[in-house]
């Protein structure tokens, strides 16, 4: 269970977006290796939306056959990575790190962990890198930031029409 409240979200550019109404279920890490290789991380975290209560709000992903029963679905002007989709099955798994808001949405359960990274609990002693960004830095990556916001807009880029 996550919640019960439409949930959007998108690549990072904003070319393709989409929404799901309803609960989504069975959030998860998958730790497969064709997981790994689609998402280039060491997991990929996904949840089911039911078909019926999906819609994409803007443009359409490119899809990537994976296996005989698979296929993902990316935006294919920034690449990034967005479902993992078996298209007879009443639902449609959305990548967790491209919700708006992914905070929402916590793993329930891991998945193919054979193909866990071993070292896994070793992250949390890892030295915390300083903040090295110097406020001149941040306002300049701000002001030349491509990424699309966190939300559905009307177009975009900005002044474009969708």
């Amino acid at each position: 269970m996550t919640t019960t409240a439409a949930i959007g979200g998108g690549c990072q550019c904003g070319a393709v977006r989409y929404r799901a109404a309803g609960e989504l279920g069975y959030p998860h890490l998958c730790h497969c290796r064709m997981c790994q290789k689609a998402s280039g991380n060491y997991f990929m975290p996904l949840a089911a939306a039911k078909r019926s209560e999906f819609t994409l709000t803007r443009g359409e992903p490119a899809w990537f056959q994976s296996s005989d029963l698979v296929r993902r679905g990316f935006c294919a002007a920034c690449g990034t990575p967005l479902f993992y989709d078996t298209p007879e099955a009443d639902t449609i798994n959305l990548v967790l790190g491209t919700l708006d808001d992914p905070q929402a949405v916590k793993p329930v359960a891991q998945s193919n962990t054979r193909r866990k990274m071993r070292w896994f609990h070793d992250l949390d002693s890892l030295p915390i890198e300083p903040d090295e960004e110097t406020p001149d830095r941040e306002d300049a990556i701000a002001a030349s930031n491509h990424q699309h916001p966190d939300h559905d807009t009307a177009e975009w880029p900005s002044g474009a029409s969708s």
